[in-house]
């Protein structure tokens, strides 16, 4: 299966940072603030662009455009904001660090952003966190998980999985056997070896590993992870197969989980909508609708409001 993602938000052409910024500060001035010319104008500039507005807006006015944004905006719009405004994997490492400060850890945050990534973008963001909070991601995850869990994610912070597009069909056989012999052919599990052949293939080998596995076995690899594991790595093993075989239904199923039942994660949805945004939303919103049989933008319409809404409707790029 081919994978074409979509993304809502691309760079704005023509574009002039000296303008935008111009027009923020604008919006900014005087007696009230005008919102709708802030979305507006931030949910269609790329975060390339935006921190070139940011850098201008210092220029020529000597302050900082996040602070001031900040000063005028408040709760959840706010927070949209000011991801919108942070470059992306700066943006990412500030969610893991979030997840993990305080009493108890958020692993499903972990495993959405960890199990997801191809060991290029791994090193983005070990090489960032690190910068930023002088400690390295492995060892600050290495305290807040356990078990193989923590084996699991740290193979995967640690960048042991091969290059994008490394495949190898006997490979695959070998590994499937290995999977099998692992899980649903001894009592018991052996997690070891999930854990290695999990973080170690390339998303596309995985693909032929689980397509041997069925042949194999009879079942689906999520079928046999079921049987075989529980809790936080049951969850981050099912992350990393539904991200091989179809990342758009995985962060549509994500998106709908954050909106589903009594309240709305809201640290969640805006996370997705605002990470994926340049990446595959287009994509998402069209899984979603074909998952859920309800667009992703009634979705959010009806567990959003006021500035919050118009935000996240900004960057779904409308209906």
């Amino acid at each position: 299966m081919d994978y074409k993602p979509t993304p809502t938000v691309v760079p704005a052409a023509p574009f002039d940072a000296s303008a935008d910024a111009q027009a923020l500060r604008a919006a900014m001035k005087g007696f009230g603030t005008d919102e709708e010319e802030i979305i507006n104008l931030l949910t269609a500039r790329s975060n390339a662009q935006r921190q070139q507005i940011k850098a201008q807006f210092e220029t020529e006015f000597g302050r900082d455009l996040v602070d001031d944004l900040k000063s005028e905006l408040g709760g959840k719009f706010e927070d949209v904001i000011v991801a919108l405004m942070t470059p992306p994997v700066e943006y990412l490492c500030k969610q893991l660090h979030e997840a993990m400060a305080g009493m108890g850890t958020d692993e499903e945050t972990l495993v959405e952003i960890l199990c997801t990534k191809t060991n290029e973008e791994m090193q983005e963001i070990v090489g960032a966190y690190e910068a930023k909070y002088d400690r390295p991601l492995a060892e600050q995850m290495c305290s807040e998980t356990s078990g193989h869990f923590r084996r699991l994610l740290t193979l995967i912070v640690t960048g042991v999985r091969d290059p994008i597009g490394t495949v190898d069909a006997g490979k695959a056989h070998e590994d499937a056997e290995a999977l099998y012999a692992a899980g649903e052919a001894k009592l018991g599990t052996d997690e070891e070896v999930f854990n290695r052949i999990m973080s170690h293939s390339s998303f596309a080998q995985l693909r032929l590993i689980f397509d041997q596995y069925k042949e194999l076995s009879g079942q689906t690899i999520e079928q046999a992870i079921k049987h075989e594991m529980d809790g936080a790595l049951h969850d981050a093993m099912i992350a990393i197969v539904e991200c091989v075989q179809s990342p758009a239904a995985f962060f549509a199923n994500r998106l709908y989980k954050a909106m589903d039942g009594a309240g709305t994660n809201d640290a969640a949805l805006i996370r997705l909508i605002v990470s994926r945004s340049e990446i595959d939303l287009g994509t998402i919103k069209d899984e979603f609708e074909r998952i859920y049989d309800r667009t992703l933008y009634s979705a959010i319409v009806a567990e959003t409001s006021g500035d919050y809404k118009n935000a996240l409707v900004g960057l779904l790029g409308g209906a």
